[in-house]
């Protein structure tokens, strides 16, 4: 082969690469990695209304955890096929501040998981930061979730969910909001532990709706490791999951067709296989 041959390979290649073939966007499948139907939910917006919230915002499966755990099992009880239910650790809210300090959410949360219906555990908040990373709670958490396969989804800071990830090795963790963080902070914590993924709720990786280079360079190089979310936090919430799947579907048409494909949902079916 001559050097020009070998050259016009490359280029093509190259240039194969530049132009890879974007995604319909409109009509993608999502995985919503990050819903909540907590008790003032309940009569607002009751189960077929969140259901079809979802369905309409093309949302096919969707990570639900609530606080209490009752909204979870009222909307998989009816949509099992939709919820992926993750056992939140907060019986009320003020469970929050003091959770992974409390034995008796640790008998809770083991109690609960009796069901056996759970996939993980979490979303939880850890607002003392990675001082919190090694108590009892969590730490039984983590041995819970690496001996039964359960994810814990952790709303923390970089510097917690690294503290997390090198605690728990075998513990796979769902980073929440990805830390409300860029990619340059992002990017070094998925190239260092291969047991974190993030979900991107409410941390828009794009302005303007173009999406950022360093975050379409981040989701290239670990296109397996990201997921989107909504966040219904509160209740007005609800009426933001069309609006914020739309916002998705606008940068993921950016990337190419597999990455895109990938993050909108393949990676969530992956995690969370259908009937299991």
């Amino acid at each position: 082969m001559s050097a020009m041959h070998a050259m016009l390979i490359v280029a093509a290649a190259l240039l194969a690469l530049v132009h890879a073939p974007a995604v319909n966007a409109a009509e993608l499948q999502l995985f919503d990695a990050h819903i909540h139907y907590s008790q003032p939910d309940w009569n607002v917006v009751p189960v077929d209304r969140a259901l079809a919230i979802l369905r309409d915002a093309g949302v096919k499966r969707a990570i639900v955890s609530s606080t209490p755990d009752d909204g979870t099992v009222k909307l998989y009880e009816k949509a099992p096929d939709v919820v992926v239910p993750f056992l939140r650790p907060y019986r009320t809210r003020a469970d929050r501040s003091h959770w992974m300090r409390d034995p008796a959410v640790q008998t809770y949360v083991e109690e609960r998981l009796e069901r056996g219906i759970y996939r993980g555990i979490g979303e939880f908040h850890m607002d003392g930061g990675p001082a919190d990373a090694d108590g009892a709670v969590i730490r039984r958490f983590a041995e819970i979730g690496a001996e039964r396969g359960l994810m814990l989804h952790a709303h923390v800071d970089a510097a917690t969910i690294e503290r997390l990830a090198t605690l728990y090795p075998k513990t796979r963790f769902i980073w929440a909001h990805a830390g409300f963080a860029g990619a340059d902070v992002v990017g070094p914590i998925v190239d260092r532990f291969p047991n974190v993924w993030v979900e991107m709720a409410l941390n828009s990786p794009a302005s303007g709706g173009t999406l950022d280079a360093a975050w379409a360079k981040l989701f290239t190089r670990h296109a397996d490791r990201f997921m989107l979310g909504t966040d219904t936090w509160v209740t007005s919430r609800w009426e933001s999951v069309g609006p914020g799947m739309r916002d998705y579907r606008a940068w993921l048409a950016q990337l190419p067709a597999d990455v895109a494909e990938k993050i909108a949902w393949k990676n969530g079916e992956r995690l969370f296989p259908p009937g299991r």
